[in-house]
């Protein structure tokens, strides 16, 4: 069965809760693809404060507010309701293996990080965030699976239990479990997983939540 076809059988929420209340930061996560981000009622229902694309071929408008009287070569540009990072990762082969791991230390950092009281950061707020690529069934997927192992071991022992309880969430049908995420991106996440343990055992990278 194609991918397209699994779609279309299997459809599921443009966006859908996966954690609530993580400990450390007590936001919750959600994933969605592109339909939610899009969606700037839906986000503003969800409290979606972060957002963090993780598809090198999607890209989104979040821009609601633009510089007075741009030059007419510049595109348009400001500030969105949302803090909004991204990385541009491949559904499937050809990622750099490096590139899973900082996706989850890109998402680990946009909760952590502490704006300033300036008038050109207007979205301060903590609040919820929402992972999103494409479909948001697998490289997000692959992201928030490898967060929640590395960050809550004891609860996601290893990374097959953060797949299994995202696609229990997501609604991702057992027809399509071998596409969400993609294999390739597995193998990464895995990689990732250990990369960033030996980092911690030679005392760099540490976990430092609050919690």
């Amino acid at each position: 069965m194609t991918t397209e076809k699994v779609k279309k059988r299997y459809p599921r929420p443009p966006m859908s809760l996966i954690e609530s209340k993580i400990p450390g930061w007590e936001v919750d996560i959600y994933i969605g693809g592109s339909t939610s981000v899009a969606d700037a009622e839906l986000l503003e229902k969800h409290n979606i404060k972060v957002v963090l694309n993780c598809a090198i071929n999607l890209d989104i408008d979040l821009v609601s507010s633009q510089e007075p009287n741009p030059p007419e070569h510049l595109l348009k540009h400001g500030w969105a309701p949302v803090r909004y990072y991204k990385i541009g990762m491949i559904d499937g082969p050809g990622n750099p293996e490096s590139m899973v791991l900082a996706g989850y230390h890109l998402m680990r950092s946009a909760l952590d990080q502490v704006l300033p009281e300036k008038a050109s950061y207007k979205v301060r707020e903590k609040g919820n965030i929402l992972v999103n690529c494409r479909g948001g069934r697998s490289r997000s997927v692959t992201i928030v699976a490898l967060f929640l192992h590395l960050e809550y071991p004891d609860r996601y022992p290893t990374l097959d239990s953060a797949i299994a309880h995202i696609r229990e969430k997501r609604e991702l049908h057992p027809d399509e479990w071998y596409e969400t995420p993609k294999p390739a991106l597995i193998h990464l996440a895995e990689r990732a997983a250990s990369m960033e343990k030996m980092l911690r055992d030679a005392g760099f990278g540490q976990d430092m939540r609050k919690a």
